[in-house]
């Protein structure tokens, strides 16, 4: 028993030091998250998600030279810079493809807002606090920047069939298959 009361203690003490986070969740992308107008020069996109995600962080409190911060991380799809070059999306099936390739930018601004979330809330924060919540933010947007490029480069804009659906693969791992239930 009092080992069992001992845990409690330890549990209820370690929640002290717990970082505070927000987050929204999954969705699937529409063609109602498109209100943009296509850029002029938009070369072979036919589409274009403006995700990006919202970070802030103030401290809650100071307890014994470290800081519980309270975090907010929302990823945002900006629908008036999204686009989609409607005249060229001429067929449903084409539409599936548009989006589906589109998703996987919003995936990639999921996983990075995931990614986030899970590491402040595994870090203790000390009077450096602000250094490190920044140096946390660089760190991982630079990894999902390039995975972004990654992704537009190796699928060719959606029209390497063959590398989207190893992107899909890839999506469908990171994200489980609860997430690709209606695909």
């Amino acid at each position: 028993m009092r080992s069992c009361f001992t845990w409690l203690i330890s549990a209820v003490a370690l929640c002290l030091f717990l970082t505070v986070a927000d987050a929204q969740p999954y969705r699937k992308l529409t063609i109602d998250d498109y209100d943009g107008a296509p850029y002029a020069n938009n070369g072979a996109s036919i589409a274009y998600t403006n995700c990006s995600i919202e970070y802030s962080f103030a401290v809650a409190k100071k307890e014994k030279g470290y800081y519980i911060l309270n975090f907010n991380i929302r990823l945002m799809v900006d629908n008036h810079k999204s686009w989609m070059d409607k005249n060229r999306v001429n067929a449903v099936n084409m539409l599936v493809e548009v989006l589906k390739h589109e998703q996987g930018h919003y995936n990639l601004a999921y996983l990075e807002q995931q990614e986030l979330l899970r590491t402040v809330s595994k870090t203790v924060f000390y009077r450096d606090y602000q250094n490190a919540a920044n140096n946390i933010f660089d760190r991982i947007d630079a990894k999902y920047q390039k995975l972004n490029l990654a992704y537009d480069e190796e699928t060719q804009h959606m029209t390497n069939i063959g590398q989207q659906h190893t992107w899909d693969l890839y999506f469908k791992n990171q994200l489980g298959t609860e997430y690709f239930a209606n695909n």
